[in-house]
């Protein structure tokens, strides 16, 4: 997400949008008098829980904020899910299953294709829309 009305484009690092809803959250609960020293805190107790736990809120929250928007973020643990349970039919390897790699492979050339063809669509869109830019300014 990038910053609007700005000319620089600086982002926000994944993960960091939840941290700071965290601490938001804890301080419009408490109302602390010292704000600074409070999320001092406030951090130091999310390092302390982060080291016992191995658990990090912040890739937690970037993950669930990638999940929303592209649900790439749990696609690592969803494809092991699968390859676990599909790796064997009957004490046999999916590879060795005739048909089935010609299979798979036939699939991900489709999805290829297919983005590709969407690739170079957005992309005669983008030229057409600059010809048309530079056009009008001609014509002005």
């Amino acid at each position: 997400m990038s910053i609007p009305f700005s000319n620089t484009h600086y982002r926000i690092p994944q993960g960091f949008g939840n941290l700071l809803e965290g601490l938001t959250r804890e301080i419009l609960r408490e109302q602390p008098e010292n704000i600074p020293a409070f999320a001092a805190a406030y951090f130091e107790n999310l390092l302390e829980k982060r080291e016992k736990t191995n658990f990090d809120p912040a890739e937690w929250g970037a993950k669930v904020e990638d999940r929303f928007y592209n649900n790439h973020a749990f696609k690592e643990q969803e494809q092991s899910a699968q390859e676990k349970s599909q790796t064997s039919v009957k004490g046999e390897d999916i590879e060795d299953i005739p048909g089935n790699a010609e299979e798979l492979e036939e699939e991900e050339k489709e999805k290829e294709e297919s983005a590709a063809v969407k690739i170079q669509a957005a992309f005669r869109g983008h030229v057409a829309r600059e010809e048309k830019k530079i056009r009008i300014l001609e014509d002005q």
